[in-house]
């Protein structure tokens, strides 16, 4: 098995100087594209409310992650706080939105590497790092400190997205498979849902750049684990909030028909998606909703990737307050060797009259 691609920045002092360089952007930070130029380094905190040190809210291995990152023992997740988005929608609000509840959370950068050695101890397959794009500085540095400690799992980069080209380019050789969201193909949409400017443009130089460092081929073990790769996730919304097809053909066009997709059923109405708030998205999507995203599938002749079941929605719905089991109804449900996904090219499953 290779190792990841890190190992030898590491030996080279690579990663060191990277890492330095990302730390350094705090100061007057430009993370992310929103810009805001206040001193992290100093706890200063801005839009994702976010100072110096990182917030981690859980750590544990996750079983509702795509088959080829969930292997038998699970991804090693580690959940940042905070947030760079506002998604009224966001299932990990309880650590995403409320920042006061996050700030005894906290943590040294030798403590997270302890958290990627702890999961890679528990045998999981990966340290898939979510939300991370506000903490892109410390999880290098902290990286850092974890190769010099025996960490050898391949690095997962989950994010919504709206991160930095400039980042991005640092991350080159460190991130093993980027696993970013799109989640609008029109801005009006991710200001109305996400408070964000310019989300589409953003996003979407985002997917250009991870794209440009591992391609649209993704690279498996003899076990079947993803250890390189892009795969794109797209999340259905209720009353095709997302504008699906402007987004698949932008991934066919603009970056390959062959790239990994992701298309996910799991939606369900929380957090501020009320009838009163949000109404387009105050309700579950509906079967017909989830058969025309698989026929734009087929349409647009994009076939490599997989497709979450329609009654993800049942159980895909974590609890925070229990920070060491946070999906405990995944686990539940279907047990660590079954999966709520299907390849995207298989034969789909007969669905309920639910409409």
């Amino acid at each position: 098995m290779t190792d990841p691609s890190y190992l030898r920045l590491y030996e080279t002092g690579e990663l060191r100087a990277r890492a330095g360089r990302l730390e350094a952007m705090l100061a007057s930070c430009d993370i992310c594209p929103r810009d805001c130029r206040i001193d992290r380094l100093r706890d200063e905190v801005a839009a994702c409310h976010s100072g110096y040190l990182p917030v981690v809210s859980s750590h544990t291995p996750h079983f509702g992650e795509e088959p080829p990152l969930v292997g038998k023992n699970g991804a090693g997740n580690i959940f940042f706080g905070n947030c760079n988005l506002r998604c009224v929608y966001c299932q990990n609000y309880q650590i995403s939105q409320r920042r006061r509840e996050q700030r005894g959370n906290e943590v040294s950068f030798e403590r997270l590497a302890e958290m990627m050695l702890d999961l890679q101890g528990q045998g999981c397959h990966n340290i898939n790092f979510v939300s991370p794009t506000h903490f892109v500085p410390q999880m290098v540095k902290a990286l850092l400190i974890a190769a010099e400690q025996g960490l050898r799992l391949p690095i997962v980069y989950n994010t919504n997205a709206y991160d930095s080209v400039e980042v991005l380019r640092l991350l080159d050789g460190i991130v093993d498979i980027y696993l970013p969201d799109l989640k609008y193909s029109d801005d009006g949409a991710g200001w109305k849902y996400s408070k964000i400017d310019g989300y589409v443009g953003h996003a979407r130089a985002a997917l250009r750049e991870m794209y440009r460092q591992v391609g649209h081929d993704l690279t498996f073990d003899d076990q079947g684990l993803l250890r390189r790769g892009l795969i794109v996730r797209l999340l259905v919304l209720p009353n095709d909030q997302a504008g699906l097809r402007d987004s698949l053909l932008f991934l066919r066009d603009e970056l390959s028909p062959k790239v990994a997709l992701s298309v996910m059923a799991q939606y369900f109405p929380t957090n501020q998606a009320t009838v009163e708030r949000n109404p387009l998205l105050s309700r579950r999507i509906m079967a017909s909703e989830y058969w025309n995203a698989l026929d734009l599938l087929s349409e647009l002749g994009l076939e490599e990737g997989w497709v979450q079941e329609f009654e993800s929605a049942d159980y895909y719905r974590p609890d925070f307050t229990d920070a060491d089991v946070p999906f405990r109804d995944i686990r539940d449900f279907q047990g660590p060797l079954s999966s709520a996904y299907i390849p995207a090219s298989a034969p789909l499953p007969v669905l309920s009259n639910e409409s």
